[in-house]
């Protein structure tokens, strides 16, 4: 599970193609998430069989075409598919590249379409969601609901049951966000290292809520 020389190349060249794309990203999906979800993808290939290079790069390209940041969906995978044509990816791992990408988004598994992830997609998403937990999940959290104009928590909206995408990208409230989401990464951890990581951030997500709870005034009292 060894990189070649040509594929260490392709990947730097992938890492400067994401940091354009995110530069100025203010959605809580900017180039220190992507950082530190190669990392972790990194960590989790080292304990899996798995193609290393597809893991990697889907790491670092999972949000250059997320509905989330891009505009058009469609024509970023286009101009993403060029580049990768450019610096001479193969088709067979383009094709593996965008099937990771598409696929491990936690809206795609509100959907109906929702497809099986291969071992390569687990682990990116493993990776992804990792930085959805713990104090960077937190952070994220807040900026996000922030950008977004979500109120940090009012009791009278309810925790929501997503059926579709479009119902979980209406947002509702920061705190609500925990319940939506949050909270439910753990139990869907794919790997150990995952796992072992995942528990200890998913238990500061609780301690995080009861001290937020004690200390948060209603304003309407």
């Amino acid at each position: 599970m060894m990189l070649t020389i040509s594929e260490k190349k392709q990947l730097e060249s992938i890492k400067q193609y994401m940091k354009a794309i995110l530069r100025h990203d203010q959605t809580g999906h900017s180039i220190d998430h992507i950082i530190r979800v190669v990392a972790h993808a990194n960590s989790i290939a080292k304990t899996q069989s798995c193609d290393l290079f597809v893991v990697l790069a889907s790491a670092y390209l999972h949000d250059v075409v997320d509905d989330k940041i891009v505009e058009n969906p469609a024509d970023a995978y286009e101009e993403l598919e060029h580049f990768l044509i450019n610096i001479e990816v193969s088709k067979e791992k383009i094709i593996h590249i965008f099937a990771v990408i598409s696929n491990i988004s936690y809206s795609k598994e509100l959907l109906e379409t929702a497809t099986p992830l291969s071992q390569e997609a687990k682990i990116v998403q493993d990776a992804d969601r990792l930085d959805a937990l713990g104090v960077m999940g937190i952070i994220r959290t807040i900026y996000y609901g922030g950008v977004k104009g979500h109120p940090i928590y009012q009791a009278s909206i309810p925790v929501r049951e997503f059926q579709t995408k479009e119902e979980y990208r209406q947002g509702s409230t920061v705190i609500n966000h925990f319940y939506e989401k949050l909270l439910k990464i753990y139990e869907g951890l794919h790997t150990s290292y995952a796992k072992e990581i995942g528990k200890e951030r998913h238990e500061f997500l609780l301690t995080f809520l009861q001290q937020f709870y004690q200390e948060w005034i209603d304003p309407s009292s």
